[in-house]
């Protein structure tokens, strides 16, 4: 997970996103459809995308990793400037700070199911856009 983070967020390796999310993997709490999660990497990669244009220097940093079998709950920091128009409004080139957790599933050192909480309220109200 630490490797997730890292490199698929703060360094914006979409190659990285098959490495470690697999082909049948769900990540829940991202798609706008609470009845239709983002299914395998081709699925998260939109999402992936629209995130990284519209902050192209996001960190996303681990402040508590805990694991137990095959679950990872992960507590994160994330920062960034609003510098790309991907969310569907301009760049504000506002800096935006919020927090959210993850609780992963692993199975052979990928991603098979993900639980997402990020307070995205609070990043779109640092934005101006509610």
């Amino acid at each position: 997970m630490r490797r997730w983070f890292e490199e698929v967020w703060n360094q914006g390796r979409a190659d990285a996103i098959p490495e470690l999310f697999s082909e049948d993997g769900i990540a829940h709490g991202l798609s706008e459809d609470v009845n239709a999660p983002m299914s395998g990497p081709g699925g998260f990669r939109p999402f992936h995308a629209q995130f990284r244009e519209a902050f192209p220097n996001i960190e996303v940093v681990v402040e508590d990793m805990i694991a137990e079998g095959d679950l990872v709950a992960s507590r994160c920091s994330v920062r960034g400037k609003h510098l790309g128009h991907s969310l569907g409004f301009a760049a504000t080139n506002e800096p935006v700070e919020f927090t959210g957790m993850a609780i992963t599933r692993i199975r052979d050192g990928k991603i098979v199911e993900a639980w997402n909480n990020f307070d995205f309220m609070k990043m779109y109200k640092q934005l101006g856009a509610i």
